[in-house]
């Protein structure tokens, strides 16, 4: 190669990279070099549970965190990935908190949202999530208006415990194929819970959130649910219970002021006396237990199918952001 074909391919290099790094700036939604990070000496961690967190590169101060639990048999790792939600902090700009349960605590890796002593302000695995809020907003000046709590499975469960043990700290709620808070309690055992449900009032289920935080004048938490029809380990119920509780605690009525599809799934939307809409629900025809995705590069595509994550053309982090404006 002679010295003039050389230089000239060299800038023609030069120049293509040149202009990759231009439109990496330039596109929204780039990619991050960020990365998860295990965050330990959080609180004092009743619970046992280990903190992991996600920043985007360059997020500024005053921006909200999602706090995201992983089902049963998931990570932290697994779940922010595949769920949507590391993707999403990226391209609207959110920091992430992902608890993760150890297999000491329980055999399966779920959240014990069962467990009386783990559900109940103060104690066990929801005071540890709690202590990780406090950390997260404290180490990178978050937003403590916008701090949302979302999860799949156990980890919707365990978002029912933190909206109501400790409503104070979370704007709003997004679960799925979760269940009421005080489900197990409530049916006598979490299997029937899952399974059959619990026979209980609108009252009754949002007397139980009430008396989670005894005297909390509000505002609560407003909800966001997802649920497959053809869920067999939580049955559809248990997204019909999580609205009569939590319209019960906005003092709603259980007659939805907006029935319809969104990606052909049927929609519902509770609004208070105010108007305000309190509780959103999603059935997903046809899915079974999991968290719904729809992965791909359009701006309302997110998630990575997988195990409990389920492609079915409609990402529920996605629907949730935008619910809570996010992006």
């Amino acid at each position: 190669m002679t010295p003039t074909r050389a230089a000239s391919r060299h800038v023609t290099v030069l120049a293509t990279l040149l202009v990759a790094l231009i439109a990496a700036f330039l596109t929204p939604g780039r990619a991050s070099a960020a990365s998860l990070q295990e965050v330990t000496g959080f609180g004092t961690n009743p619970g046992a549970l280990r903190m992991f967190r996600y920043v985007p590169d360059g997020l500024p101060a005053g921006r909200p965190v999602v706090v995201a639990l992983h089902g049963c048999t998931q990570n932290a790792s697994g779940y922010g990935t595949g769920s949507g939600w590391l993707q999403l902090a990226d391209r609207w700009g959110f920091s992430v908190v992902l608890p993760q349960q150890q297999t000491v605590n329980n055999a399966s890796s779920c959240f014990n949202w069962f467990q009386t002593g783990d559900i109940a302000r103060g104690q066990g695995e929801a005071a540890s999530v709690a202590q990780m809020v406090d950390r997260q907003l404290a180490d990178i000046s978050g937003d403590t208006s916008r701090v949302y709590v979302t999860g799949l499975s156990a980890g919707g469960a365990m978002t029912s415990v933190m909206m109501a043990a400790y409503p104070e700290k979370f704007a709003s709620g997004g679960i799925a194929a979760g269940l009421p808070y005080g489900c197990a309690q409530a049916a006598g055992s979490p299997y029937v819970c899952m399974y059959v449900g619990a026979t209980q009032t609108a009252k009754q289920w949002g007397d139980r959130v009430r008396a989670a935080r005894p005297g909390f004048g509000g505002p609560w938490p407003t909800l966001v649910a997802f649920q497959g029809s053809a869920d067999y380990t939580v049955k559809p119920v248990n997204m019909t219970d999580l609205m009569r509780q939590w319209t019960d605690v906005h003092g709603a009525d259980q007659s939805a002021d907006v029935s319809d599809t969104v990606a052909g799934y049927p929609h519902q939307v509770f609004r208070d006396a105010a108007g305000r809409a309190v509780v959103e629900t999603y059935s997903i025809t046809g899915m079974g237990h999991g968290q719904p995705v729809d992965p791909g590069s359009g701006s309302e595509q997110c998630g990575t199918a997988g195990a409990y994550v389920l492609d079915v053309n409609l990402c529920g982090a996605y629907r949730m952001g935008r619910a809570w404006g996010l992006g």
